[in-house]
């Protein structure tokens, strides 16, 4: 079984997805052994612990830099002997200095089709707010590797999502959640889960 960590640090509504894709058996090939927040007061780690999933809290304001924040991250993972990072709403872009680190063993699902509304300042609701804005028709989930560049690594995964008029950006962020990233996201931590347990295995 691959060791997962999940990063949040919000609700955890992505979380919840991959939650129930390793009761229902999407996700076989991998086990959420960690939730890791840098908000103390994140609902995402309610959840965790409704599931019996172990939890770590590395609130940022305690660090000076980055750096150190980092430090106690990769401790932490490395405790825990994670081989896998989904990242679900973690709101902290993570330095080449960790990426490296975990080369194609970071995951991230970003709420639009990168390349479109991806990279710096977008996240969140601001991205849904800049496909309406561009009156795109069609928009949805991506779920990438991570590396240096903010949405840059390699594509693993998208579904696309319709626009349909008089959407908000928060009837779209909902519509893109729930057709989109909650069906990607467990299927692309079971394909990479399933292609390092092989790995592991010698196969």
């Amino acid at each position: 079984m691959t060791k997962i960590a999940v990063l949040v640090s919000g609700g955890g509504t992505n979380l919840q997805a991959l939650i129930d894709a390793q009761k229902k058996g999407i996700i076989k090939s991998g086990e959420i052994a960690l939730v890791v927040s840098n908000n103390p007061n994140a609902y995402a780690l309610e959840r965790a612990k409704k599931a019996g999933i172990a939890t770590a809290v590395i609130p940022g304001k305690e660090y000076k830099d980055q750096s150190e924040f980092e430090a106690k991250l990769v401790e932490t993972l490395e405790t825990a002997e994670i081989e896998l990072i989904v990242l679900a709403g973690f709101m902290r872009i993570l330095s080449e200095n960790f990426t490296s680190r975990y080369t194609r063993r970071i995951i991230n699902v970003h709420p639009s089709l990168i390349p479109s509304f991806c990279g710096k300042g977008f996240y969140g609701l601001h991205v849904h707010e800049a496909a309406l804005a561009y009156g795109v028709k069609v928009t949805g989930a991506t779920v990438h590797f991570v590396n240096e560049i903010p949405d840059g690594g390699e594509i693993i995964l998208q579904k696309s999502v319709q626009i349909r008029k008089g959407d908000t950006p928060e009837v779209l962020q909902r519509r893109v959640m729930e057709q989109a990233e909650w069906k990607i996201l467990p299927r692309a931590v079971e394909l990479v889960s399933k292609e390092m347990k092989k790995k592991k295995e010698g196969k």
